[in-house]
């Protein structure tokens, strides 16, 4: 038995009422159980009741035990001095009042449906990865999209957030985020975090100062990162290593210059390698100057395609990494690595500036593209799928991950519209 699971029984009232009274006495009928507080507080207000002949409005509190009162120091916290009512699974004790005088309690344990807890532990305590598996085929169509919109947004908000966390701490510069978050993403998660750290020791201003000869850009992103530190017989190597120390020098970047073990190469498919994508990098911001702007133009995925579909310089056309050359040309970004670059960085920017500018519209043309987009494949899309659930795009996959990180892992059941939909007493008692 959880709080949580208090906090349902309440607000839907899914109890016995017949007789409903305080462990004092006082006749108790509950006109509305009120609504939940997301914030600190009671956990819901305006609540509308009668304790005998009296009526009354105001807070409800819920806990376990009486004795959580006392034990959460609420009778010192004027927050909650509008409490009408403490509603409690079993009173272990007797709560008073500031004056004196009794809180109004009452006893749930009794009262709850033997079957309606049954499920519910039978839901949280399931070893299934998603809890309600085997009951899926039971809800309908209209409560699970319901649910999908609800995690997709959530998804989005949350990725948003660290975007303007970002843009906060760039002084408000859209280019210098979008470019950090972009270098991120880049690094496919096995080199996100050391590219990150490439776009902090690297700013785009620097970058864009170059911006018309790419040859010093392969120079910054490679040089920074730790790569051109040998001496060898390499004509194009060593055309980057002198233009790199010059540019060193001039913006002062040997402190956070990088070190070449910071990435890794191992296990990665060669398209995949670090040095592959720092030079799809730097052909990007070759053609693409003004990142932020860039990608707020996009409206359809093959906008998308055009942007991100740069072919490297002539070296990289045929190079994995320095010094072995490939017979076969090395592809430019796959469909599947530009459907990443959109989901991870594109459609949160997308919704992060339509934050910052109170405008929906940019919302709905992240949602839009994400429909767009093909869905993801990953140990959680595959469970869904294993069980029915088969995603159709990339605003599907999303949602279905969200689902599973925020719900069904921390068994959050009732807090989610398909499991509450499962638990829902047929007919609650009277």
């Amino acid at each position: 038995m959880n709080e949580s699971f208090l906090h349902f029984v309440w607000q839907f009232q899914y109890f016995d009422k017949r007789d409903l009274c305080c462990t004092t006495g006082e006749a108790v009928t509950v006109f509305e159980p009120g609504h939940r507080n997301s914030h600190s507080g009671p956990d819901f207000y305006n609540a509308k009741l009668k304790l005998d002949a009296i009526a009354w409005a105001g807070s409800v509190e819920i806990h376990l035990q009486s004795s959580g009162w006392r034990e959460h120091r609420h009778h010192e916290d004027p927050a909650y001095e509008n409490v009408v009512l403490h509603v409690v699974w079993e009173e272990n004790e007797k709560i008073l009042r500031a004056d004196g005088t009794p809180l109004p309690t009452i006893e749930l344990r009794h009262r709850v449906a033997p079957q309606l807890i049954l499920e519910y532990k039978r839901m949280v305590h399931s070893r299934q990865m998603i809890p309600c598996a085997s009951r899926l085929h039971e809800v309908s169509d209209i409560v699970k999209l319901s649910m999908l919109d609800k995690a997709v947004v959530a998804r989005l908000e949350k990725k948003a957030l660290l975007v303007l966390e970002g843009l906060t701490r760039n002084n408000g510069d859209w280019e210098e985020t979008t470019y950090q978050i972009l270098c991120r993403t880049f690094g496919f998660k096995v080199n996100a975090e050391p590219f990150l750290q490439l776009a902090h020791a690297l700013p785009y201003r620097i970058l864009r100062k170059h911006g018309d000869r790419l040859d010093q850009i392969e120079a910054l992103i490679f040089g920074q990162a730790g790569f051109l530190e040998e001496e060898v017989n390499d004509e194009y190597y060593m055309r980057l290593r002198r233009e790199y120390r010059v540019l060193r020098r001039k913006y002062s970047l040997g402190q956070r210059q990088m070190r070449r073990a910071q990435w890794r190469f191992l296990r990665l498919r060669p398209a995949n390698f670090p040095t592959v994508r720092m030079a799809q990098l730097a052909s990007l911001f070759f053609h693409q100057r003004n990142l932020f702007a860039s990608i707020t133009a996009i409206r359809s995925w093959r906008e998308l395609q055009t942007i991100f579909s740069v072919k490297p310089s002539a070296y990289w056309l045929h190079h994995y990494r320095f010094f072995k050359k490939q017979e076969k040309e090395v592809a430019t970004l796959g469909r599947a690595s530009i459907e990443n670059i959109l989901i991870n960085t594109i459609a949160p920017i997308l919704v992060a500036y339509g934050k910052s500018r109170d405008d929906d519209v940019w919302t709905m043309q992240a949602l839009q593209l994400l429909q767009e987009t093909s869905a993801e494949d990953n140990n959680i899309i595959r469970a869904w799928d294993s069980w029915g659930w088969t995603c159709r795009s990339a605003f599907d996959s999303q949602a279905l991950i969200e689902l599973y990180n925020s719900f069904c892992s921390r068994r959050r059941c009732l807090d989610c519209n398909i499991g509450f939909s499962l638990l829902r007493p047929v007919s609650p008692s009277p």
